[in-house]
């Protein structure tokens, strides 16, 4: 028998294994007798195994190997009482939906699914199944495998130009960021002024129903808060980020429509020199291509410019980082005795913002690249 340096390693690791299968353990050490050049007979007498058990697993490893001599090939001693054609059916019931076979859930569960099989199984033709139980049903899914109860989210693209209009933004940013690293040139600001437009809704108004109890040294170390709380309505933040100087011009409305948008156009229509053009990046919301929109930008011409995130696309929009920022500092678990109070609290806080701009940079642009490929 000839063995590698590295096949004598692990039968002697294996020989001398605590956890490793007995049997593997006392064929290793066969083998690794018969490699020191012990008779069959001294093998078995020092392993007190009988000589033909030693001669079987000898005469394997010469024929097959010595890795092939610890395993114990595989063999079925019967046929299996559950077909293939029938596990077959398990899985394709698991691709389906329990709501289109009229149960009143959206997706199975082990326990459903192991019912609704032994309910059906005798008239699918599979009464192999008829009494299958949950942890069946679960080893025929393992084979596969299938995790029908879970759910994993993924996003349609339904821009056919969605690569066009994400390239058109990230030259728009890419020329941002050539304009800001150039020398200044003194007061004046660029003849194209940039700035990143969204909105954050649906932002509730919440009172506390009993005050606050401030953290106590040695005590306790947190705020604590009372579970109840009251709803005092919901707003909407407009905010225009400007993404040459940080600048951020904001509304704080009760709701998101054509007017609101437009009171913020004429925020920054009053904030940004006349003789300079304001182009806005910014989504496809209702409100910032509506017929009332339109007719104000008309009375503007030359003003503004857009330039539009292709659907689904709200991660181009550099304020999105703007809003992430809100909602780690003064919007994290605020709570305010009115409405109002909330819109002051906002605009306190973006006028702390103000007072020491931040400049939101984009700096990955290596899907401009791809995008400019796949416009070709």
């Amino acid at each position: 028998m000839t063995l590698n340096d590295g096949q004598m390693s692990k039968l002697q690791q294996l020989s001398q294994s605590c956890t490793a299968p007995l049997r593997e353990v006392q064929r290793a050490r066969i083998l690794c007798h018969y490699h020191a050049g012990e008779t069959i007979a001294g093998i078995a007498r020092a392993l007190k195994m009988t000589r033909k058990s030693v001669r079987k697993w000898i005469d394997k490893a010469l024929a097959m190997g010595a890795d092939a001599a610890l395993q114990d090939a595989y063999h079925r001693p019967r046929a299996p009482v559950i077909t293939e054609e029938a596990r077959a059916w398990v899985v394709h019931l698991a691709c389906s939906k329990p709501k289109e076979l009229g149960y009143a859930a959206e997706l199975w569960t082990r326990s459903l699914l192991a019912r609704h099989v032994r309910r059906e199984a005798a008239q699918a033709g599979h009464p192999s199944l008829s009494r299958a139980a949950k942890a069946t049903v679960q080893r025929i899914l393992a084979e596969q495998p299938l995790h029908p109860e879970r759910v994993r989210y993924y996003l349609e693209r339904r821009d056919p130009v969605f690569a066009v209009r994400m390239r058109d933004v990230l030259l728009v940013y890419q020329e941002v960021a050539w304009q800001n690293e150039a020398p200044p040139a003194g007061p004046q600001r660029p003849p194209i002024i940039t700035v990143s437009v969204d909105e954050k809704p649906g932002l509730q108004a919440i009172a506390n129903t009993a005050p606050d109890l401030p953290p106590v040294p040695g005590k306790h170390p947190r705020v604590a808060r009372d579970h109840e709380y009251r709803r005092l309505g919901t707003c909407s933040i407009l905010a225009a980020l400007d993404l040459h100087q940080g600048h951020v011009t904001a509304r704080v409305e009760r709701r998101h429509r054509s007017r609101e948008f437009i009171a913020l156009l004429k925020d920054l229509d009053q904030y940004y020199p006349p003789g300079c053009i304001i182009r806005i990046v910014l989504d496809n919301h209702s409100a910032h291509i509506s017929k009332e929109t339109r007719t104000f930008l008309a009375t503007r011409p030359n003003r503004f410019q857009y330039v539009l995130t292709p659907k689904h696309g709200s991660w181009l929009n550099i304020v999105e980082t703007l809003f992430g920022k809100m909602a780690r500092t003064f919007l994290r678990h605020i709570r305010v005795q009115s409405w109002e109070e909330l819109r002051d609290r906002i605009l306190l806080g973006i006028a702390e913002i103000n007072a020491a701009p931040v400049v939101h940079r984009w700096k990955k642009f290596d899907a401009l690249a791809s995008a400019s490929q796949d416009t070709v």
